[in-house]
């Protein structure tokens, strides 16, 4: 399902996940990748939800980054997705977490869904990303000024 995703996203020359990688992420020896299906009365998978902590330095806790949330297409409206976040906000108020946090591509029409449950978008925060030579080459200069671990 994680292929059908950047389908829908319009990027599937971009997704290299292979089934080995999500099974060695989600169930090696130390897991830091969560993940939860939804599936109908026959067992048949609908969607998924992977997921990781953060943590909040002004909060003082963890939080829930959903990474991916995704609910096949004949799935939608069947209330997959909202069973999905409805067991991530669970799994927060459980464990004190006090955020659950997640990115959507500016044109997902999910964006009605996730008002309809209280979610806000964050138009402030601007997200920036490095990979490829730009990430090689900072990695670089940290052979050469190595930060303190302790800062």
């Amino acid at each position: 399902m994680v292929h059908e995703l950047a389908d829908y996203e319009r990027a599937p020359e971009q997704c290299h996940l292979t089934e080995a990688q999500l099974h060695a992420a989600l169930f090696g020896p130390s897991p830091a990748l969560f993940g939860h299906v939804a599936v109908d009365g026959d067992d048949r998978p609908l969607g998924f939800a992977l997921w990781f902590l953060n943590f909040s330095t002004w909060e003082g806790v963890h939080g829930v980054y959903l990474e991916d949330l995704y609910v096949r297409p004949e799935a939608r409206g069947t209330g997959a997705g909202r069973a999905l976040l409805a067991t991530l906000a669970a799994l927060c108020v459980e464990r004190g977490y006090r955020r659950l946090d997640w990115w959507m591509i500016h044109w997902n029409p999910a964006a009605r869904f996730y008002a309809s449950i209280g979610a806000t978008p964050m138009d402030e925060w601007v997200p920036y990303r490095l990979t490829g030579p730009a990430l090689r080459s900072l990695a670089a200069q940290a052979r050469t000024a190595p930060a303190r671990p302790d800062a």
